[in-house]
């Protein structure tokens, strides 16, 4: 049976009156790659919050690597931070900073190693994300593909045991989004990183995904693998997969009501 990294333990997050995460319980896989899905408003951003230690639970444990974050002091947060890489969104790269700086930051900020070091090692992670003799890009220099690559290069920098990634394909087209899929698959193995992806690109959730999350109104709904996940029983998964408005009813079932309808009138 594969350990899990990270154990959520019935985390419940309120905003007013409203409960956002209603009693969340999962594991994430070590070594794996993890997709969390769902629609708009159903929680995983506000989840993703939790697991990096941006938002506190009013309810819940959130362990990770054997160590509860809930109700952490910000200094320990920081240490269990050194463990995480993280590619945001717009891939949040500084526009003063050249390609090179930027991977370079977390290796200034968290080590006391050298420029040559840092130097050599911000190279081999451009490498690893096919940029070599990038460094002296500034990013308005290059695609938006190519800046998602630099926040990669720049999340695994200080080489850690979990990288999460938000909506990592937002933005890009459907080519460059299969590239940037693929690059988490090899770096996935290569490095043997633990991968939470989440995302609402079900084409990219059954390219990359050992395991799927599916969330709904602030709660886990279902998990499996791809397969598994494909060939749910149950109506919703369904309805997300085909991407097909909530209680809509099919154009045939429409259409022939309207027919019948003509041919009483």
């Amino acid at each position: 049976m594969t350990e899990n990294v990270i154990e959520v333990k019935e985390l419940v997050k309120r905003f007013a009156e409203h409960a956002v995460l209603d009693g969340i319980n999962l594991g994430i896989p070590v070594g794996k790659i993890t997709v969390i899905m769902g629609g708009s408003g159903c929680g995983k951003s506000t989840f993703l919050r939790h697991l990096i230690g941006l938002l506190t639970p009013e309810e819940g444990e959130i362990w990770v690597d054997g160590e509860n974050i809930v109700g952490m002091e910000e200094k320990e947060m920081n240490q269990v931070r050194r463990k995480f890489g993280m590619l945001f969104q717009g891939a949040a790269l500084f526009n003063s900073m050249t390609v090179g700086e930027n991977v370079a930051l977390p290796l200034r900020e968290h080590t006391d190693l050298s420029a040559e070091i840092i130097n050599i090692i911000v190279k081999v992670k451009l490498e690893l994300v096919g940029l070599t003799g990038f460094e002296k890009f500034m990013p308005y220099q290059i695609s938006g593909g190519m800046k998602k690559r630099v926040a990669l290069a720049r999340a695994i920098a200080l080489d850690p045991k979990i990288v999460f990634y938000d909506e990592p394909g937002a933005g890009l087209d459907p080519i460059t989004g299969s590239m940037i899929d693929q690059l988490i698959l090899d770096l996935s193995r290569k490095l043997k990183i633990t991968s939470v992806v989440v995302t609402h690109e079900m084409k990219s959730a059954f390219r990359i995904a050992d395991k799927i999350i599916i969330f709904h109104k602030g709660r886990v709904l279902e998990v499996g693998t791809g397969e598994e996940i494909r060939n749910s029983k149950n109506p919703y998964v369904q309805q997300f997969i085909k991407g097909e408005p909530e209680g809509a009813i099919p154009f045939k079932q429409t259409s022939d009501a309207y027919l019948k309808g003509l041919l009483e009138t």
